[in-house]
């Protein structure tokens, strides 16, 4: 009896073994093919690297709408509060749009070295499996990511017309320049144009989005004339509060910017998240510690101001640095940018209303030009980048964007105007422009 029930014990055994070991071997494997690239179409996607980039083109969208817009409509007065807002919020619907009719054609199409043509309008080639060469994301969740660049890069704009810009004009300008000044120069760099071609480097912006965004704002500025009462009877940010919400925003939005430009869940996005954020902490710092030096007394919105600096001049570098070259790059940005403001709105009074050009334009550029000798290896960077490269790219996009901005704006002046008149910019933009008061 004894031996039957143990042949029974082992036979039963055997047996819950036996299925014990089909279902960790089919569990072992479910997690091996799911830790493998699938296929779409002919090329391989990572599973992986599509969720970290799903997830920054979110983090991107979440910059403009609310960051920037908090950001932007802080600094000014509260009777334009709605319209910087508005702004915003527009300007991320029809830059939507025209990506999707002919930006995205434009910018990485592949017709040539200076535009991509116009083969894919209205983005009739992309299918669910399309995917670009070399890459380990599907083409939407790409064409995706980069249309938010895209939405901010003219939103960014925004902030230096603010209390005094005709709304439909911005509205025209916004379409008009994203085809002919951004995507061209987003071809030119990130597309495989000509300065590609040429070597420079530009990881995520400083020259398609900052140094474009800049130099057009500072054109804007010079075609729009100054606010009335410029400098000395300009009010206050009426919510310090309401732009440090919005910096911090933007600063979390920006792990996205950067982090997603690596377009993979890897090492070098980790990296560029890092860097960023080192970059940011000490722009942060220096400006404070520059207002104190200066005014005995740090402000928050200054705090906020360098915050973004710091973002903005590592933008471009966030792919090869390391955390020391971070560290500088912050610092450069932080002391060039404050000396930039203080210089473009206080001494030579261009009513450059939230420093767009000394913030973004300068920051973008210097980041630029600092990227070859910042990412050395002896500073824990990748090494790379010329310096000729990128004095000439920074040349080239600084030309064309100047030249193109005053062109667009030559023309909307003459046909639809650009500035409000003098009633509407006393009564503020929110109740002119769009029948609405923030402040009830």
């Amino acid at each position: 009896m004894q031996s039957i029930a143990g042949a029974q014990k082992l036979d039963f055994q055997g047996k819950y073994m036996s299925r014990f070991a089909t279902l960790l071997s089919s569990v072992i494997g479910l997690t091996y093919f799911a830790a493998q690239p699938a296929l779409a179409g002919d090329a391989a996607v990572s599973a992986g690297d599509t969720a970290w980039v799903l997830t920054a083109t979110a983090l991107v969208l979440f910059m403009s709408l609310p960051g920037l817009a908090l950001f932007y409509g802080g600094l000014v007065r509260s009777k334009n509060f709605l319209s910087v807002l508005m702004k915003v919020y527009a300007i991320a619907a029809l830059a939507t749009i025209v990506w999707v009719v002919a930006g995205y054609s434009i910018a990485f199409g592949k017709s040539g070295g200076y535009w991509g043509g116009l083969d894919n309008l209205g983005l009739i080639k992309l299918s669910t499996s399309s995917v670009l060469d070399g890459q380990s994301i599907p083409e939407a969740v790409f064409l995706a990511f980069q249309m938010t660049f895209a939405i901010i890069t003219p939103a960014l704009i925004v902030g230096a017309f603010v209390e005094r810009v005709k709304f439909l004009p911005v509205l025209l300008f916004t379409a008009i320049w994203i085809l002919v000044v951004y995507a061209p120069v987003a071809n030119w760099i990130w597309g495989g144009g000509w300065l590609s071609e040429k070597g420079v480097t530009d990881f995520a912006g400083g020259l398609v989005v900052h140094a474009t965004a800049g130099i057009s704002a500072l054109v804007f500025v010079m075609f729009l004339g100054k606010r009335k009462g410029f400098p000395h009877e300009i009010s206050p940010p009426h919510r310090p509060g309401i732009v440090m919400i919005g910096a911090s925003m933007l600063w979390v939005g920006w792990f996205g910017f950067n982090g997603g430009s690596q377009l993979a869940a890897d090492g070098g996005a980790g990296m560029a998240l890092l860097v960023t954020h080192i970059a940011a902490a000490v722009g942060t710092m220096s400006w404070i510690v520059l207002e104190t030096f200066q005014n005995r007394k740090p402000t928050l919105v200054g705090a906020a101001t360098g915050t973004i600096a710091g973002l903005a001049t590592v933008t471009p570098a966030a792919g090869v640095l390391g955390p020391a070259g971070a560290l500088l790059i912050g610092l450069s940005g932080g002391v060039v940018c404050y000396l930039a403001v203080n210089l473009i709105r206080v001494r030579l009074k261009f009513d450059d209303s939230l420093d767009v050009f000394a913030v973004h334009g300068v920051g973008g550029i210097l980041g630029i030009l600092l990227l070859p000798f910042l990412s050395s290896t002896k500073l824990g960077g990748n090494g790379g980048g010329d310096f000729a490269a990128q004095l000439l790219g920074s040349a080239a996009v600084i030309v064309w964007s100047a030249i193109a901005t005053a062109i667009i704006l030559m023309v909307l002046k003459m046909t639809f105007g650009l500035r409000v008149d003098a009633e509407a910019e006393y009564v503020g933009l929110d109740t002119a422009l769009h029948g609405e008061t923030a402040y009830n």
